[in-house]
């Protein structure tokens, strides 16, 4: 099949990573991949070793911003035989349209029937994320479809020695959840499982996530001296990749990192409380999942679960809060 393809991207770190498969097959059938992809995401797909060239959009959140992305599709006319559209949104959809890119392949969605050639239906009961983006190359089987990332050596080396760590001489925290508290294990919970393990350990996350990740720093580091390292904001997101690649373990809540580290298959602990690891988990055989929802055992049962919002519409948020450090630590255990 063959020929020049243009995947425009998801905005979210998880999505992108989800998306691996769906590029790994069209790589194998013939097709050269440029990826369009906002800066925040763009590092993601430069640790894909199928991607052949990656350009970074100059779009911000919202806004359909007609006359940047006009330009872009001026720029890159005549270049590709497809582009696969992997956002449902209708901006995502203009610049292949405006590009006059021959084939537009992508779901049905916003009110984007003219500027896609090819649709596929959204699924009444969507299946898990990586099989939904892998059902956009025409594939099948994608049900075993995983995420697999790539980092240079050299390039896991350097991040090391810029933040002075050694390969698998650390533990990695990802405590944020860019959707809302309902996705997040508690800062206290956090602190106890730190202060029990063997390690030290790097927390990573945004910006806007430093003050809960100090949070969880500054009681273990009162007691263990320069036990949590507080990364949050201070990292690149090609930095926070290597720092993952090259930990001994991951815990982290219902997130992008958390795909990230799956992909990368390291050992770690995905921990679920209104989201629903059915539609979005950790492709891994490392990893384990904690959801209180599906464990039999814990009473009285979590009917609520998943409710999928941000904050707990009945106040005790208890698919968190009743997970333990001790079950986390027990998780992390090497297996048999």
């Amino acid at each position: 099949m063959g020929g020049e393809s243009l995947i425009i991207a998801p905005q979210w770190i998880g999505d992108a990573v989800m998306t691996e498969p769906l590029l790994r097959r069209l790589q194998a059938r013939g097709e050269r991949l440029t990826v369009g992809a906002l800066p925040w995401v763009a590092p993601v797909y430069r640790a894909m070793p199928q991607v052949a060239e990656v350009i970074e959009f100059p779009f911000a959140h919202g806004g359909l911003q007609f006359r940047e992305r006009r330009a872009i599709a001026k720029r890159i006319e005549g270049r590709f035989d497809k582009a696969y559209v992997l956002p449902n949104s209708l901006k995502s959809a203009l610049l292949p349209f405006l590009a006059s890119i021959p084939e537009r392949i992508g779901y049905f969605g916003e009110a984007r029937v003219g500027l896609l050639t090819h649709r596929l239906k959204n699924p009444k009961n969507k299946p898990p994320m990586v099989a939904f983006y892998s059902a956009l190359s025409g594939g099948t089987d994608l049900e075993k479809d995983r995420p697999q990332l790539q980092m240079a050596a050299a390039d896991i080396d350097q991040a090391l020695a810029e933040l002075g760590l050694q390969r698998g001489g650390f533990h990695v925290f990802a405590p944020g959840a860019e959707y809302g508290p309902a996705k997040r294990w508690p800062a206290r919970r956090f602190s106890e499982l730190a202060a029990r393990l063997d390690l030290p350990v790097v927390l990573l996350g945004s910006g806007k996530e430093a003050a809960l990740c100090e949070e969880i720093a500054v009681p273990v580091n009162a007691a263990q001296p320069g036990k949590c390292l507080n990364f949050a904001g201070k990292t690149s997101l090609v930095q926070a990749l290597c720092l993952i690649a090259a930990c001994k373990s991951t815990i982290s809540n219902d997130s992008g990192l958390m795909h990230v580290a799956a992909a990368f298959g390291v050992p770690q602990v995905a921990i679920f409380g209104s989201s629903s690891p059915l539609h979005t988990p950790p492709l891994s055989d490392k990893a384990t999942v904690l959801w209180l929802k599906a464990d039999a055992a814990y009473q009285p049962p979590l009917d609520c679960a998943p409710c999928f919002e941000r904050e707990c519409p009945l106040g005790h948020t208890r698919c968190l809060n009743d997970i333990g450090a001790d079950r986390v630590l027990a998780a992390l255990a090497p297996r048999p």
